[in-house]
């Protein structure tokens, strides 16, 4: 070889040599930083390492409720028909984040277990075939939802005076429905790698957002419900390009096309994982569509006040939620770790912290009910109707407080029959036939008992089957048999 010739291949040598070291580099910074997180989730004292994984994320659920209740405050005076409206478009939306939640939980679950094992190229590819797999459905199903958007909301119980301001603010937000859905794709799996942080972060910035934009499009703009339609899908934008920005420059692992390879065992694994979080919320949008349903007969105020009532109790349950989704990663990694005790110690700790939580909200909301009502809606009618239904669902609203934290560690932890029969239970299985029943007996006062009923009969459900779950932890060969549903394992196995 000539001299001329040789200098290119010297300097072609030292580039390779360069961009290998680099490499190595980065794979000893990622390395580090998994090992890093792996001694937190293990090792660190539980009650602090659960607080500040909780934190974030009790935070972004509180703001994400409040710009919630700010948004129903808003919409409160365009009128009665208004406020129904946006129950009336609940349900759709629901089924985006139930979408969402499915694929989102259901690969978060098991990245925070590979990561328990340091398995992280298994986690890569989770994160990306659950994102990837979720826009393109969301994407269909958007499609179809803005072309039959009547029939939907009609389907959805809106009455002739609410079905044209039902579609003008469903029309927005089917727009964005993809982003909107892989948001909750995102956000449980920045949370299940320990970096709730970040996941706070997007959340609350679209919330802010949001809060600042809908009484500008409302009030100054004078677009009624299409502006705040508007407002909202420009915030959830917003939020869902900060999410991804986040996964990608802050992730353990990362979202990126070449990682999505799926493959039947990865994806029967996710599902299997997620299927209790898309139960719980399409259970959830089924009982809206219920709920809404049981109270047409009785008129606008009383779909109004089932709506206002729903938004005031959900934002006393993101606490307890927050405290969930604080555990589910320490959960996941240990149980990945195999230290079985970590994790019962863990799941106590957050039953008595919800407990003590509810208790509380159940006394400020029974005495404070009217009030509440009348932030939302100056109409007597639905501060009666909403007052008296809030007062029901004290009654039985700490029984929340045992089954939420167990419905949460069995799905973490594999256990997906009994997380989804636990998640039909309060929203499905037992509220719709009350629904369904009670008011032919007891009238409107039937549609508000119905939510605590179905607390009850979930609650005495849960209690039995936590218990089996509890001491499967203690048998560490019966737990990892049970981690992954029947057909996941017999995937894994032929592997």
């Amino acid at each position: 070889m000539s001299e001329e010739n040789s200098v290119p291949d010297e300097i072609i040598s030292e580039q390779k040599a360069a961009v290998s070291v680099k490499a190595e580099a980065v794979k000893s910074e990622k390395m580090a930083r998994i090992s890093a997180k792996h001694k937190e989730m293990t090792q660190s004292p539980l009650a602090p390492l659960i607080l500040r994984m909780a934190g974030p994320a009790i935070l972004a659920n509180v703001v994400s409720t409040v710009y919630s209740l700010t948004d129903t405050f808003y919409v409160g005076h365009l009128g009665t028909a208004a406020s129904g409206a946006v129950g009336i478009v609940m349900p759709i939306m629901l089924v985006f984040q139930a979408l969402g939640l499915l694929f989102g939980q259901g690969s978060g679950n098991t990245v925070a277990v590979e990561l328990g094992k340091k398995n992280v190229d298994r986690a890569g590819r989770l994160v990306s075939v659950g994102f990837f797999t979720a826009l393109g459905l969301s994407t269909i199903i958007g499609v179809l939802a803005l072309a039959l958007v009547s029939p939907l909301m009609r389907f959805f119980g809106a009455t002739p005076t609410i079905l044209p301001l039902a579609i003008e603010y469903a029309i927005p937000l089917l727009i964005v429905s993809p982003l909107y859905c892989t948001t909750f794709v995102m956000n449980p799996q920045l949370r299940f790698q320990g970096l709730a942080k970040y996941a706070m972060i997007a959340i609350v910035s679209g919330a802010v957002l949001n809060m600042v934009l809908e009484p500008i499009f409302i009030f100054v703009f004078h677009m009624g419900l299409l502006g705040a339609g508007i407002a909202t899908a420009i915030a959830q934008t917003t939020s869902w390009a900060l999410q991804l920005w986040m996964n990608r420059h802050h992730g353990i692992v990362r979202i990126h096309l070449s990682n999505y390879k799926p493959d039947m065992p990865l994806i029967r694994e996710m599902i299997g994982g997620g299927i209790p979080s898309l139960i719980r919320n399409g259970m959830l949008s089924i009982a809206v569509i219920a709920v809404n349903v049981a109270a047409n007969p009785f008129g606008d105020a009383a779909i109004a006040a089932m709506a206002i009532d729903g938004r005031i109790m959900t934002f006393f349950n993101q606490v307890q939620i927050g405290l969930g989704q604080g555990f589910q990663p320490v959960c996941g990694f240990n149980y990945g770790a195999h230290f079985f005790q970590r994790v019962r110690k863990g799941y106590w700790f957050v039953v008595r912290c919800s407990l003590v939580w509810l208790a509380l909200a159940s006394i400020l909301v029974s005495i404070f009910a009217e009030p509440a009502m009348g932030l939302f809606r100056n109409d007597p009618e639905v501060i009666r109707i909403g007052a008296q239904t809030l007062r029901f669902q004290c009654l039985t609203f700490t029984l929340s407080g045992f089954v939420v934290p167990s419905n949460m560690m069995q799905q973490t932890i594999g256990h997906t029959f009994i997380s989804s029969l636990v998640g039909l239970g309060r929203q499905g299985v037992f509220l719709v036939p009350a629904l369904l029943i009670l008011p032919n007996f007891l009238g409107l006062t039937g549609v508000m008992i119905s939510q605590p009923v179905a607390d009850i009969v979930t609650f005495i459900m849960t209690v039995p089957l936590q218990a089996y779950v509890l001491r499967g932890l203690s048998d560490s060969s019966t737990i990892r048999m049970k981690r992954f549903p029947f057909w996941a394992r017999r995937a894994r196995a032929k592997k």
